[in-house]
Formats: structure tokens, C-alpha cells, sequence
């Protein structure tokens, strides 16, 4: 398993610095960044593409005409519509969401913005949001782009990542530290 996660991560790296470096020459950095986040929406709403970006099932001439026609009705730019084509042909659709994400990287690293991520147990409040992207930005010291996601089995509280730093104040990870600490007495 931790083999074929290097591979498409090693097929991923090589795919979006490509692309990234092309649309960069190109002055299109804008352009991508917009054509990533719908691929990303229509991807996620799409049953029928996950299944033509995972399944072996189709040949290369099909993932390559599908991916093809989806581009050209998304309206995506040549250089990322011949880059879908080219994964379809070389079979390596299956990295396409790791892809995404480094792209996405990539262009907040030239923009200089933080990727900053905050999962919490329940909806936070257009407050709760500003307050915590302030503090963040404060404490990067740069623009940061925010990710919040949901996830109940929390409990409570939230995990926070800045960049590669992580603050973990769950209920969740209090608990097992209290399951660990309980263990150890035994």
C-alpha cells in the first residue's frame, strides 16, 4: 500500500510541476487556479468521472476522448486539457486528485499564502471563522488560505494546521492521551 502511495505521489510530482511550469510560462496562473477548483467541484459531484478517473475497465482511447470532452465542455485551457488527455493515455488518471492537491500547493507557495486547515466537531459561525483566520494569519505573518471541515468524531473542540505545524485540542485526542496516561499506571 505505502508503495503505490509513493508511486502516484511520484507520478503526481511529476505531472503538476509540468503543468505548473507551462501555465506559469504562459502567464495563466489565474486560469489554472480557477480550472482546478471546478475540476475538484465536478469531480466530487460526478460519480460517472470518479469511476472513469479510478476503473481500468476503460481502454486508453476512451479515458482519453472522455476526458477530453469533459475539458472541452468545462472549457479548460489547451495546456490542461492535453494534460488530462496525456494522464488518460498513459493510464495515470488514478493520480489526478493528488495532482490537484499539489497544484494547488504549488500556486499558493508562489503566491506566498499558507495553507492553513481547521477540522471541528461542529459548524463554526462566520465569527468563529474570522476570529480564527485572524489568529492565523497573525501567527503565519502571511496570507493564509483557510480550509474548514467538519468532522463529528471530534467530539469536540478542533485541530488546526498552519503550514506543517498542527495544534490538536479535540476532545477526541484529550481522551486517547487519558486512555494512553491510564495504561501506563497498569
Amino acid at each position: 500500500m505505502a508503495e503505490n502511495l509513493s508511486i502516484s505521489a511520484g507520478i503526481a510530482s511529476r505531472y503538476s510541476t509540468a503543468l505548473f511550469e507551462l501555465m506559469l510560462e504562459e502567464g495563466m496562473i489565474e486560469q489554472l487556479e480557477k480550472e482546478i477548483t471546478e475540476l475538484h467541484v465536478v469531480i466530487s459531484e460526478s460519480d460517472d468521472l470518479r469511476v472513469l478517473i479510478e476503473s481500468p475497465i476503460y481502454t486508453r482511447d476512451e479515458a482519453r476522448k472522455g476526458m477530453v470532452e469533459i475539458a472541452t465542455r468545462m472549457g479548460l485551457s489547451k495546456i490542461f486539457t492535453n494534460t488530462l488527455a496525456l494522464l488518460a493515455t498513459k493510464r495515470r488518471l488514478f493520480a489526478l486528485p493528488l495532482i490537484l492537491d499539489q497544484l494547488d500547493q504549488m500556486i499558493s507557495n508562489h503566491k506566498g499564502i499558507v495553507p492553513a486547515e481547521v477540522l471541528s466537531a461542529h459548524d463554526l459561525s462566520d465569527d468563529e471563522i474570522n476570529r480564527i483566520s485572524d489568529a492565523l494569519q497573525n501567527k503565519a505573518g502571511k496570507a493564509i488560505k483557510l480550509d474548514i471541515k467538519i468532522d463529528p468524531s471530534l467530539i469536540g473542540g478542533m485541530v488546526v494546521r498552519l503550514g506543517s505545524r498542527m495544534i490538536d485540542s479535540s476532545i477526541k485526542s484529550k481522551l486517547m492521551n487519558m486512555k494512553y496516561a491510564m495504561q501506563e499506571v497498569e
